[in-house]
């Protein structure tokens, strides 16, 4: 028995040297055949390895999620500002006229919605590198982006009510910046597509982005009472090329740091192109984007984009107005009505990272129903209290656009489970993340130059320009008990527009 054990243990050990022999064999073979492919493979099993080592920083931080995060907060920066003083600095200090203010949104809102699907069939289909990866558009952006920012706030001449040359000057400052912010953004769009498929991972990155979003969002608050809510026009001016130039810094770092998992080395993508010298025809741009409408989970988000992006424009525009106009400057002094504009843009961000762990919970989809819910029972509860209850007005306001900034900040969740469904339905090699995000923007980006063109309509046919020109004259105490029933109608126009 002892020399049976002992021959099982001397066979036990040839087939183990035979065995680590032929598995040794295997892999040097495996190497020399993979050699040729060394670059493919690095990038596509790999990717996760090396995502993990960049993202091993003290404290607990997220490097990929953090680079992900500062070009939402050098664009949220500037975004804010942008939206909420532009409509009040042509309207009232450029004095442009009624018509030309249509005409420059009739012209924003065409391109507005034509620019954001040609750049994603751009950034999913180009042979440049500086458009096809992600992060270099976001790179060789941010310039451009941060100089667009610049052109409203310096006026070209000294206007006179209704100069053309006002009505040009929004124009060029519309389309201009829109054109940036759509090729920067829309490139981030798609590295939160790319970035990880993996939801957990989706819930991290908004919250980081939420983060950077409720420091961006600070820029509104802080430019409010550096400006005097832009009394101050120097001061105002000084504001925004600082705000520039750190939004620059903060774009730069996504550009150099950020990666996405469908990243190719320079030798792939330059070899993939070689092959795809026909890809870019007309043909192809309107077989995927009908691939993409012809989803039915994609239509029904359109709809409701739509409506949502439509109440943000009309509150982010129109909200600094209103609150001018309906309540009395006694009881709401400048610094109040500057920190009630910072917590319409502030507090949304703290609402969507404490309701984090709720969204794990319940899911997107019915916590932006819920708010859905809440917004037309607040319209409709203030609607008949009527304007004459000033305090709950005031609550009212920043109350509504925090809601609304809110819920809108979540959308990426839901466009990311189409694009997933998207790669999966058509069984292609990698998503089309812009194209995606871009076809979205074609139908619910007219709702930004719908909504001024509409309430600026039915305001002036109430007074508004009277009112707007005594309140340049610092007679609007006098104004105000002159138009009482224009007062009740814009009040409606708010309460209808808010529900």
């Amino acid at each position: 028995q002892t020399d049976y054990l002992l021959q099982s243990e001397v066979f036990q050990r040839c087939l183990a040297i035979r065995f680590s022999a032929i598995l040794h064999f295997l892999d040097s073979w495996s190497v020399s055949v993979n050699n040729t492919t060394q670059n493919e493979t690095e990038v596509h099993v790999t990717f996760f390895e090396k995502q993990l080592q960049k993202m091993k920083c003290p404290f607990g931080i997220h490097h990929g999620a953090v680079s992900y995060a500062m070009t939402t907060l050098g664009a949220g920066m500037m975004n804010h500002i942008f939206v909420f003083y532009y409509v009040k600095l042509f309207l009232n200090r450029y004095k442009i006229s009624e018509a030309s203010f249509h005409q420059a949104q009739v012209l924003y809102m065409i391109w507005n919605a034509i620019n954001d699907p040609l750049f994603g069939y751009i950034q999913d289909n180009s042979k440049l590198r500086w458009c096809s990866i992600r992060r270099l558009s976001i790179l060789y952006g941010a310039p451009l982006y941060a100089v667009a920012f610049l052109l409203p706030w310096f006026p070209w001449k000294q206007y006179e009510d209704g100069d053309w040359l006002s009505g040009a000057h929004l124009i060029v400052a519309l389309c201009a910046y829109d054109t940036m912010l759509t090729f920067v953004l829309l490139a981030q769009c798609a590295l939160f597509a790319e970035i990880s498929n993996k939801h957990e991972n989706r819930l991290q990155l908004i919250k980081y982005n939420q983060v950077a979003s409720l420091v961006g969002s600070c820029s509104v608050l802080f430019c409010g009472l550096f400006s005097k809510n832009m009394e101050n026009f120097s001061y105002f001016q000084g504001f925004n090329v600082l705000i520039a130039a750190f939004a620059f810094v903060c774009m730069s770092y996504t550009g150099i740091h950020s990666v996405s998992q469908f990243e190719h080395t320079e030798s792939t993508a330059e070899t993939a192109a070689e092959g795809t010298d026909d890809a870019l025809t007309w043909s192809s741009v309107f077989s995927l984007t009908k691939q993409i409408v012809m989803q039915r989970n994609f239509v029904l988000f359109v709809a409701m984009n739509f409506c949502q992006v439509f109440h943000l424009a009309f509150m982010n525009n129109f909200m600094m107005i209103f609150v001018e106009h309906l309540l009395p400057t006694e009881a709401f002094p400048s610094f109040v009505k500057s920190i009630m504009y910072g917590a319409g843009f502030i507090c949304p961000q703290i609402l969507v990272l404490c309701s984090h762990s709720l969204l794990g919970k319940l899911g997107y989809y019915r916590v932006i129903l819920y708010t859905f819910y809440i917004e037309m029972a607040a319209g409709s509860v203030m609607f008949l209290l009527g304007p004459s209850h000033y305090y709950l007005l005031a609550l009212f306001l920043p109350a509504n656009l925090v809601l609304v900034q809110a819920a809108f900040s979540l959308f990426n969740l839901p466009l990311a489970d189409i694009i997933d469904s998207d790669l999966q339905m058509y069984k292609r090699r990698s998503p089309l993340s812009s194209m995606v995000f871009g076809t979205n923007a074609l139908f619910t980006k007219p709702a930004q130059s719908l909504a001024p063109m509409l309430v600026v309509t039915i305001l002036n046919q109430y007074g508004y320009e009277k009112l707007k020109d005594k309140t340049a004259e610092g007679d609007l105490r006098m104004c105000q008990m002159q138009t009482r029933s224009a007062w009740k109608n814009r009040y409606a126009v708010l309460c209808w527009c808010c529900m």
